[in-house]
């Protein structure tokens, strides 16, 4: 038998800003039910997380509540562990960034890579607020569009034409945190030289640490050619101070990773005989995994690894990246009631109907996952109470009514159980890939064969035959030990499901080696109804809950904090001649993509028909991953007067709706629409 493995594995830092939702959750869940996996196979796997407490966002948020950024932190911390608990969410330690460890460990870390000739210093120009003695990142500037007049925009987008330009471009520039007329001023920036690590980056990233989508938008990054990272922010900025640099700060992203670190170290300092060195050491043999998203990918495959390697520590085993959630085949939506926070679910479903379902639906690719709640409740109660639970609740009466709770010995179907044990490789292999969809297919496979077995022999019927009951009790002996193999093996997803199938069963906690062995001469506790169905009234409830919570937080949102909500004006009335003048045109969108610089914009390449064009669109919020977009037909102003913008010409305008930030959805023509086609 082979020795154990050693394994490390974290999930992505939750920000200590906010509430945890159902897309959070999706890889929580995900990484919660591998590590499960290794323990239930007998290795070592290790689970940390923390809370990433550091920023300017953190500071203004306190400032705002009238509350320390340390009371802020605790305060989400406590939120954010009661939520994963709820979820089963099994972390061997949840910590936060703000810890005296990741102090200690970002300060090594820096001064290795410094003394290393790794870090430089340059001066940087930004705005500067007078009142609040900061400076601006660009979304905390607004002014004037130097290009359309519309006043009150951001510093680097203007959302009524689409602009962009440079924050020192606005007009009557105002600080968005104070209102003050921010000033123009110099300051000493630190950078980390990530360019000196190109090359063992090309060949790390195909090494097979990555699935290869991510590994090809990664060479994509690398062949542009990296540049240097600014890893500092200057005070006041909440998060640590760079060593002997007063009033310097670590970014936040600079720190956050090292979390990981700090959070084991953590556990470490109160475990006897776990070992922090033997795990981040640069010769260590133990393995490494991080579960992110894909929005993260460039801070944990380009910028976390260069660190490692320029610091001295080891680089992660493999990164384990996966798509966005959506629900209804949509982005999250607060007014539709489909932003759910994690909470709000609690309060209306079990936790392991959405780990069962996510898992029936999480393959190893990056793909978004999408939360259908018509297709879950079906899912649920078809596969959970119709198939798995089902199989006990069938068996169990016959077993207690006719010979006390004892399983016979015996086995009335060995091609069935040999079924079952010749399964459990390619199972087990299936979770270890993180291809829980896999596992789920074939994990429900055995259900069906197991219950239609059940009903070929129907016990029930049996039952009322003179001279039947030793059949009856071998047949429900057997289908007890069957459910007990689909117990085994649903064990890391639906941990509570486990829990009380082996208080029915009257076992031991199982392990993963205990589907080699059958229950014989077993006495049962009572059996008691394992899981129940989903009621859809249930689901509604939880969406028009959600809704309700948009309401309660809109009432903050007045501009004098009265309560009262704001509705945009009506623009200026224009007449019919003006509207028919405006060319609509279908476009394919054959390419979209980020534009370096730009927080707000989207570059896309559209197709019209008879000639392409290359349009600056600000979605960038809406749609963080822009490959989605691609092969979408939507529509487009093809006579909008071509303008020049700082990244290039935009020679169109995209058709899109909604409130902003998250929720700008792009206009979609009708199925049957041709790119070029006039839209009348």
């Amino acid at each position: 038998m082979s020795e154990p493995r050693k394994i490390l594995v974290t999930s992505a830092l939750p920000y200590a800003n906010g509430s945890i939702h159902l897309g959070h959750m999706l890889e929580y869940i995900q990484t919660d039910m591998w590590v499960r996996f290794q323990k239930h196979r007998g290795n070592q796997c290790i689970y940390v997380c923390a809370d990433d407490a550091h920023g300017s966002a953190i500071m203004l948020r306190a400032e705002k509540e009238g509350i320390t950024p340390e009371q802020l932190i605790a305060n989400v911390q406590a939120e954010h562990s009661a939520d994963f608990a709820d979820f089963l969410v099994n972390f061997d330690n949840f910590h936060s960034t703000h810890a005296e460890e990741n102090r200690e460990l970002s300060s090594l870390i820096y001064t290795r890579l410094r003394d290393a000739g790794h870090i430089a210093t340059r001066s940087v120009t930004q705005y500067f607020d007078p009142e609040k003695k900061m400076f601006l990142a660009d979304r905390f500037i607004k002014g004037t569009c130097p290009k359309c007049g519309t006043e009150d925009q951001y510093g680097d987008n203007c959302e009524k034409c689409g602009a962009t330009y440079a924050p020192t471009d606005l007009k009557d520039p105002k600080s968005a945190i104070s209102g003050a007329t921010p000033v123009l001023k110099d300051s000493k920036h630190f950078f980390f030289d990530l360019p000196a690590f190109d090359a063992m980056l090309k060949s790390w990233t195909r090494s097979g640490t990555l699935q290869d989508a991510v590994a090809n938008k990664l060479s994509e990054w690398l062949d542009s050619g990296l540049q240097q990272w600014d890893i500092s922010r200057d005070a006041p900025y909440f998060g640590f101070e760079i060593p002997g640099e007063p009033g310097k700060y670590f970014y936040v992203w600079l720190d956050a990773p090292i979390g990981y670190m700090a959070s084991f170290k953590n556990l470490c300092d109160r475990t006897p005989g776990l070992d922090f060195d033997a795990f981040w050491n640069k010769d260590s043999t133990t393995e490494l995994y991080h579960f992110i998203g894909k929005d993260i990918v460039n801070f944990h495959a380009l910028f976390w690894p260069a660190m490692l390697e320029g610091s001295g520590f080891r680089k992660p085993t493999a990164i384990n990246v996966h798509g966005y959630l959506t629900v209804n085949g949509q982005k999250m939506s607060k007014s539709r009631g489909t932003f759910i926070k994690a909470r709000t679910y609690l309060e209306h479903l079990s936790p392991e109907y959405l780990r069962y379902y996510y898992a029936a639906k999480l393959g190893r690719g990056v793909d978004d996952l999408d939360l259908n709640l018509e297709d879950f409740v079906q899912k649920v109660n078809s596969d959970l109470i119709g198939k798995v639970v089902n199989i006990a609740s069938r068996c169990a009466g016959f077993i207690h009514k006719g010979n006390a709770g004892v399983l016979v010995a015996g086995n009335a179907a060995p091609e069935l159980t040999d079924a079952f044990l010749a399964a459990a490789p390619s199972i087990a292999e299936a979770y270890e890939a993180r291809d829980f969809a896999r596992a789920m297919r074939e994990i429900m496979a055995l259900a069906d064969r197991a219950n239609a077995w059940i009903a070929d022999k129907a016990p029930w019927s049996l039952a009322k035959q003179e001279g039947k009951q030793d059949e009856v009790q071998a047949i429900c002996a057997l289908g007890i030990n069957l459910f007990r193999q689909l117990v085994i093996f649903l064990k890391p997803v639906l941990p509570n499901l486990a829990a009380d199938a082996e208080q029915f069963l009257n076992v031991a906690p199982l392990t993963w080696d205990d589907h080699l062995t059958l229950l014989s001469n077993h006495q049962l506790n009572p059996f008691q109804a394992l899981m129940t169905r989903i009621d859809p009234a249930k689901v509604e409830a939880m969406t028009t809950a959600s809704k309700e919570d948009l309401a309660a937080s809109a009432t903050d949102t007045g501009p004098q904090g009265n309560g009262e909500l704001t509705k945009d004006p009506l623009s200026p009335e224009i007449d019919f001649d003006a509207f028919a003048a405006i060319d609509l045109r279908v476009a394919l969108i054959e390419k979209a993509e980020h534009v370096e610089g730009a927080d707000k914009l989207l570059r896309l390449t559209l197709d019209i028909g008879d000639e392409k064009r290359n349009v600056f669109s600000g979605i960038k919020s809406a749609y963080p991953n822009p490959a989605e977009l691609e092969g979408r037909l939507t529509m487009m102003i093809a006579n909008l007067k071509p303008r020049k913008m700082r990244f290039g010409i935009s020679e169109g305008m995209v058709m899109a709706a909604g409130p902003g930030g998250e929720e700008i959805y792009l206009l979609s023509p009708d199925s049957g629409a041709k790119p070029g086609q006039r839209i009348k």
